[in-house]
């Protein structure tokens, strides 16, 4: 199953899966620090992963004040642009083929406000999560 269907429980409703923060965070958390070489790792620093969450963090805090499609077109683009960093920071081998994925999946995802809401929340979610696996880096 894919990343954001297991994120939401009735996306058309707006419900969100109840695990998605917790059990799914974690898991996902876990299997990236491994992939990444663990604890000691070079691929997947929180360092590195952490600058595309508060990106993302950013985007969502403007999102929320401004309202009107141009501007929301706007934060739309400069979200998509992630993914070029993202792949960006693979071709340099400082990231791993999963969170290039997790993340790929992520903001493909989003449609609207509450989407990038949802996205945020899941990722802050994984930071957390992720600094538990690699508490050094």
């Amino acid at each position: 199953m894919a990343l954001v269907e297991q994120i939401w429980k009735d996306k058309a409703k707006g419900e969100v899966n109840p695990l998605a923060f917790s059990a799914l965070a974690q898991k996902l958390a876990h299997h990236i620090s491994e992939e990444g070489g663990g604890p000691r790792g070079r691929k997947n620093k929180s360092t590195q992963l952490r600058k595309y969450y508060d990106v993302i963090f950013n985007l969502n805090q403007r999102a929320k004040s401004q309202l009107d499609e141009a501007k929301w077109n706007v934060i739309l683009a400069q979200l998509h642009k992630q993914l070029a960093l993202v792949h960006y920071s693979k071709g340099r081998d400082l990231i791993t083929d999963s969170f290039v994925s997790m993340m790929d999946e992520l903001i493909k995802a989003v449609n609207n406000q509450k989407d990038l809401q949802v996205i945020t929340d899941f990722l802050e979610a994984f930071m957390a999560y992720y600094k538990e696996c690699r508490p050094r880096n």
